[in-house]
Order: structure tokens, then C-alpha cells, then sequence
């Protein structure tokens, strides 16, 4: 990593946005896959924090000047990173941003990292099972469900559509659906 990079830990909220896949130019810009199809965090933030690759601790404050959609990536710049040289030192490095600096979702919109780990009940209240994961499956977007029955592991997918979502309470950590435990 950069040795003018601050080192820095990574804030309680993080969520890893986003890899450093490259230099871009000569001028110290960086291209940037992100892991979301919609990678607002990557524009709403302007101090990323970045793990080197392979590594699980230690971080670096990066600083970000700006950052925009290129073509099937992101591209951005930052003051810390002045030449092609130290964008490619980037290169693999694991970009996080703080959950609290990310855009406030519209009305009934979600992001995937809130979901993750509610609570899943049906109208009856019958308990479905916990959000493990979410699939991006062609149109529509599917709660991936895992739960215990019999002492077994049994997982469940519904898809996440207002046709079976009722209510998501973020606050309460629940979703309800309509939906039964033998579908």
C-alpha cells in the first residue's frame, strides 16, 4: 500500500463497497468495480477506507477528490494518489465506506445490507427464517432464507416483491410476507 496513505481503522458501520482494479491514466485515477449495480456509498462518501488484498485488518483513510461512472466502472481521484505509479499500488485493494455515509433510500427501497440478518415472518406469524443473503435473479431481487426445522438446516428463497412483502421494519428487524412455511 501507499506509504502517504493515513493508516486508519476501519469505522463499526463499514461495508466493502467495491474492489481497486487498476490504474486509469496517468494522472493518479483508479478504476473501480463496485459490488452493486446501483454504487451510490461510492459517490456519496468522500473518505473511502482501503484494506490491502489479502489482508482481514488494518486500513487506510483515502481521501476522494471525485468519482464517476466510466463505461462498466467507476473511475476516481484523490490528492493522496498524484500519479499512475500510486494507482497502481491500489490495484486488489478492498474499498470500504462507512454505512452511515450512505444516501437515504427512498421509500420502500432497501439496501441489501439492511436486510441482511432480519427476522422473516409470515402473516400468521409463523417464523420463516433468517435473511442470509439476497439473489439478484434476473427481474426481481429474492430474500435467500435460512432456518432450522427438525434440528435440520432448510433454506428458503422468496422472492422480494411487493406480490409477498408486506412490511419491512428495519427498526424492528423484521420482514412480513405473505408466504407459507410449506412453499
Amino acid at each position: 500500500m501507499l506509504p502517504t496513505l493515513e493508516a486508519a481503522e476501519l469505522p463499526a458501520d463499514a461495508i466493502e463497497v467495491a474492489r481497486i482494479a487498476d490504474a486509469w491514466g496517468i494522472k493518479g485515477w483508479f478504476k473501480v468495480l463496485p459490488h452493486s449495480a446501483k454504487p451510490e456509498a461510492l459517490f456519496s462518501s468522500k473518505r473511502w477506507f482501503l484494506q490491502p488484498p489479502g489482508k482481514t485488518t488494518g486500513a487506510f483513510r483515502l481521501a476522494i477528490r471525485e468519482a464517476k461512472e466510466h463505461s462498466d466502472c467507476i473511475v476516481a481521484s484523490s490528492e493522496d494518489v498524484p500519479d499512475r505509479n500510486a494507482a497502481e499500488a491500489l490495484r486488489g485493494a478492498r474499498v470500504f465506506v462507512a454505512r452511515s455515509s450512505f444516501p437515504t433510500a427512498a421509500e420502500d427501497e432497501y439496501y441489501w445490507v439492511d436486510l441482511i440478518g432480519l427476522s422473516v415472518v409470515n402473516r400468521e406469524g409463523a417464523a420463516l427464517g433468517t435473511v442470509r443473503e439476497m439473489l439478484a435473479s434476473g427481474p426481481q431481487t429474492t430474500l435467500v432464507l435460512e432456518a432450522l426445522e427438525g434440528g435440520k438446516p432448510v433454506e428458503r428463497m422468496i422472492p422480494f416483491v411487493s406480490a409477498f412483502v408486506d412490511r419491512v421494519d428495519l427498526a424492528g428487524r423484521l420482514i412480513t410476507v405473505d408466504w407459507q412455511p410449506d412453499y
